[in-house]
């Protein structure tokens, strides 16, 4: 078992593909299908169920997952040990609120126990708004979300600032509609038995899918609110229909079963300036790479 495994393991199981996950780790197919059975024969376990070009984890591939992580948590924070020159001074990262919530607190205290000489103020803000603080050098990084290739001819000017900019995906995020409790499962925005849909500023590519979803059958209205706490608020209501991750769903208390449709998944990228990245920006990026593996239950089929 060594490090290389590992991480074509996390690929795989995140991608739940080895095509996928080969190019991720900068494979070809049959290096990684070669090294995941290395890794079961050394384990003497199976850690994928395969059912044609789908990989599951198996329950001892989802065990195995945590200690992964670990391993590879624990091999970044040595490599950055033993560094002559620790990153030091401001670092200003821009984030959605979703992602705040449900996927940077585990990395800032990691960041944050390995680097405590970097000052580290996060700006929370629509995607939009955020690409254009990174452009206007107002933020040195941001982590947003890019609408599917279907939407993107829809803003011009936003996807030509992307061009700009350095961008990679972190995390992939499982857009719902989250519907009143007695709601009848739905197919399609025709199907909503509401008055509207419930979603944050405009600016939010989560609000814009859902929208594009919507007028495709609905002529629903849109209700922008503050918070997803207030988002759930109106859905409880029975009035409305939600737009939020999974991954922020899930951190939220719910007094009773919650229907929802799947709208798309949606990467997170991390966006920065290109040829602009000091050294607090790179410790950062390495620590969200080490944490790619944790986004697993919302991977791509």
């Amino acid at each position: 078992m060594d490090l290389s495994s590992i991480e074509i393991f996390l690929a795989v199981a995140r991608d739940r593909s080895v095509t996928k996950a080969a190019k991720a780790v900068g494979r070809v197919p049959s290096n990684v299908t070669t090294r995941i059975q290395q890794l079961e024969e050394d384990l003497n376990v199976s850690l994928f169920s395969r059912d044609g070009k789908k990989m599951t984890l198996t329950r001892e591939g989802e065990t195995f997952l945590a200690y992964a992580d670990r391993l590879m948590a624990l091999a970044l924070e040595a490599r950055q040990a033993v560094r002559p020159l620790a990153p030091s001074g401001t670092l200003r990262v821009g984030t959605m609120e979703s992602t705040a919530a449900s996927r940077l607190p585990a990395a800032l205290t990691q960041f944050n126990r390995m680097w405590p000489d970097v000052s580290l103020h996060l700006t929370m803000g629509a995607s939009r708004d955020l690409a254009r603080a990174v452009v206007g050098d107002a933020l040195d990084c941001a982590l947003i979300a890019r609408p599917p290739k279907a939407m993107r001819g829809e803003d011009a000017d936003f996807e030509a600032g992307l061009k700009a900019l350095d961008m990679e995906p972190v995390f992939v995020e499982e857009l719902l509609i989250v519907l009143p409790s007695g709601h009848p499962a739905i197919k399609s925005a025709a199907d909503l038995r509401v008055g509207s849909i419930a979603a944050l500023e405009p600016g939010c590519t989560y609000r814009r899918i859902a929208e594009n979803w919507a007028r495709k059958s609905s002529a629903l209205p849109t209700s922008e609110l503050g918070s997803y706490h207030a988002i759930l608020a109106s859905v409880a209501t029975g009035k409305a229909a939600g737009v939020m991750p999974r991954s922020v769903l899930d951190l939220m208390p719910w007094p009773t079963s919650v229907q929802t449709h799947q709208l798309g998944l949606v990467e997170t990228l991390l966006i920065s300036r290109k040829n602009d990245h000091p050294s607090a920006f790179n410790a950062f990026h390495e620590v969200l790479s080490a944490r790619k593996g944790r986004d697993i239950r919302l991977a791509t089929n």
